[in-house]
Order: structure tokens, then sequence, then C-alpha cells
């Protein structure tokens, strides 16, 4: 399984290095967002990894919903707590909530099939910024703290027709933002294909804060920082 060197497991529970974490990030999802970083402060690992774990553990449904409820450090023991087959949590030792799942439909443990949309809809995740975040923004002529950039996930849908699958692919295909006041929300809808055909949907939903008013400047050196720091990582992964 590909996920293998991305975290690790011991008597049914798993948790997860900065190393880890961050390479995941970078390497299979393409997302460097600094809150992904083996040394920033307020570090967490990536909900994407997250969502990746729960579907190579406990399988994947034609109907999934993912919500997350709390940001994961280094080294928190995790395990799934199943309240019945529709309800899950991933939850640490005292219970706390860290995402919630829940599922209907028919469920498969195909681990090809569910390699295939993992990687599909990770690798379309991390393209958030620059390319659907920044003209969303200028739509709206809002940005987020160059500073203290935070996107922060809030929930994610999966709806799949049927699962007799072999390799669906992720294609954007609706995108918005609302703004009210500093806060605001960015939805991207999104479709499964295979050979051409629309086998299922889904929805993610990010929640930004500390809005500012949008300038160009702040913005084409947020990019190019972003630019410089994937090119750096993907030079010392070479």
């Amino acid at each position: 399984m590909f996920l293998n060197s991305y975290f690790s497991e011991q008597n049914g529970e798993f948790s997860f290095s900065r190393q880890q974490a961050s390479h995941f990030a970078k390497r299979v999802a393409g997302d460097f967002n600094p809150i992904h970083d083996e040394d920033n402060k307020r570090f967490c690992v990536p909900g994407d990894l997250l969502f990746s774990v729960v579907l190579a553990k406990a399988g994947l449904s034609q109907k999934m919903r993912f919500e997350f409820a709390g940001m994961i450090n280094d080294g928190i023991a995790l395990n799934i707590d199943s309240k019945s087959d529709a309800d899950q949590s991933m939850v640490d030792n005292n219970g706390k909530e860290y995402l919630h799942i829940t599922r209907g439909g028919d469920t498969t443990h195909s681990q090809a099939l569910i390699e295939q949309v993992t990687k599909s809809y990770v690798q379309f995740s991390g393209m958030n910024f620059p390319h659907i975040m920044v003209p969303l923004m200028e739509s709206k002529q809002i940005m987020i703290n160059p500073a203290r950039p935070l996107v922060i996930y809030e929930s994610m849908e999966l709806d799949f027709t049927r699962l007799d699958l072999t390799c669906p692919t992720v294609e954007l295909t609706e995108s918005e933002i609302d703004v009210e006041g500093k806060r605001g929300s960015v939805t991207l809808n999104f479709c499964f294909k295979e050979n051409g055909e629309v086998v299922g949907t889904g929805r993610k939903r990010m929640v930004m804060s500390g809005l500012k008013p949008y300038c160009q400047d702040d913005i084409d050196d947020l990019v190019n920082r972003f630019n410089g720091r994937k090119d750096h990582f993907n030079a010392i992964a070479a």
C-alpha cells in the first residue's frame, strides 16, 4: 500500500510523524501549505492524509461525508471508533474526535480502487492554491493574510453511482467563495469520471480567517514564495 510510508501503526492504533505528514502533503498532494512543514510551530497533519487512511482501513462507500473536528499534531495515537456501519469517528486515546465519518450504500475494500480514488482526489485537492484559490479571492477582492496564510479543511463529501470502477479520475466542476467580514468559505464541487462517464460527484469545503483587502503585489509575492518552496523541496527530493 502506497500509504505505508506516511503513517505508523502499532496495536491497532496509527500515528503520524512530522516528516511522514509533511512528505505526504508535498509528494502526494503537491500541497505546500506552511502549516504542514516539519518545523512549523502550528504544524498539523493534512486532512487529506486522514481521509486516505480512513479509506485504506475502513473501505470506500458509495456515499461518504467527512467532517474535520480538530487539528492533529504529530505523534498522537488514533483509532477508528465505529459506532455503527454508517457512523465512525477518528479519535485519540481520550476519546477526542478529530474526524467524523458518515457513510451509506455499498462498500468496497478493493485496495487498487481505493488507491486510485485516493491519489486522484488528493492530487486534485492539493491544487487548491494557487490555481483555484487565487482567482476566487480576486473575484471578491479579498485575500488571506500573506504573513499567516491559514485555510482550514472543514468537510468533504463523496457520492458514487457505482463502485465497479477501475480508474476514476477527478475534475473540478464548480468553485465558489462566500465572504462575511474577515471570514470566508470556499466550496469546490467536482466529479469522478471513468472512460468519459461521470460515475460520482463530490464537494470540498474550506474556511478562511483573517481576510484582508486584495492586493496583487501581496498575492504575487505569496505565489512566488509557494513556487519557491515547491522548487526547493523537489530539488532536495530529487
